[in-house]
């Protein structure tokens, strides 16, 4: 019988953290949602290349282009040339940030899968940090320590957390934080079907929901340094609220 899901133990991260000998895992698939990312994913995949050999010798690197308008798709498909185990996801239209998670994770091949936003304000290096936290458990996920965001996003974050847990009972410090290690098996068990920003709490409430076991841990989070955030727009907001009621009342009617 499964046992009952659960958060626990939250570990603080230190950045200045000795090196120590880890099992590899063996094998990995990482992918970035990036849309008009093109100052930033190619050093995404640059972080990548330097910090996956420490973590799988069998490992695969993918960007998932979610109709980008700028140069994205043409770096990607640069970078998908220059190294066979890049690989690219296009989407021909911008069809929403869950819409990229879900084809993320439809294209991993690997046994575990690992995502983070493309948007370079995390330390993807410190993805090694999270594969011993692991054992027992069926993912790690991260909480960002003194996020470098503008207050409106921090505010809505605080306020969506709050929602969530009331509506779910979902406790976890930072529902929303891109930086999520998994086992693929978790995914044959859980259909996702939001298409934006409520992915993260959709994928969320199901995994506890089927007795999967989640440790939580902080990392590092910085200012974005090129680009152009969409996170707080409010059409991208005004969506995530509409899926997130329509999943509520579709979740406990399955409940009853």
């Amino acid at each position: 019988m499964q046992q009952r899901a659960e958060v626990v133990d939250p570990i603080v991260v230190s950045p200045s953290r000795e090196k120590v000998i880890m099992p590899k895992l063996e094998g990995i698939s990482v992918f970035v949602p990036a849309y008009n990312e093109e100052a930033n994913v190619e050093r995404m995949v640059d972080a990548f290349r330097s910090v996956l050999p420490q973590v799988a010798d069998d490992y695969e690197i993918l960007i998932v282009n979610d109709g980008s308008n700028d140069k994205t798709r043409e770096i990607a498909d640069r970078l998908v040339k220059g190294d066979p185990s890049v690989r690219a996801v296009h989407h021909e239209k911008n069809q929403g940030y869950g819409v990229a998670v879900r084809s993320g994770i439809k294209a991993c091949t690997k046994e575990y899968l690992f995502f983070t936003d493309g948007d370079g304000q995390f330390d993807v290096s410190q993805l090694s940090d999270l594969v011993p936290l692991l054992s027992g458990y069926d993912g790690v996920i991260g909480f960002r320590l003194n996020r470098q965001d503008p207050w409106v996003r921090k505010l809505n974050a605080w306020a969506w957390n709050r929602l969530v847990r009331l509506m779910f009972g979902l406790k976890v410090r930072d529902i929303d934080c891109a930086f999520k290690l998994l086992h693929r098996s978790v995914f044959k068990d859980i259909e996702l079907e939001s298409s934006g920003a409520m992915i993260s709490t959709e994928m969320l409430v199901k995994i506890k929901d089927k007795g999967y076991r989640l440790q939580e841990v902080g990392v590092l989070h910085s200012p974005r340094l090129a680009g152009k955030q969409t996170g707080a727009n409010l059409r991208v907001v005004l969506r995530a609220f509409k899926e997130l009621f329509r999943f509520y009342r579709k979740f406990k009617e399955t409940k009853r």
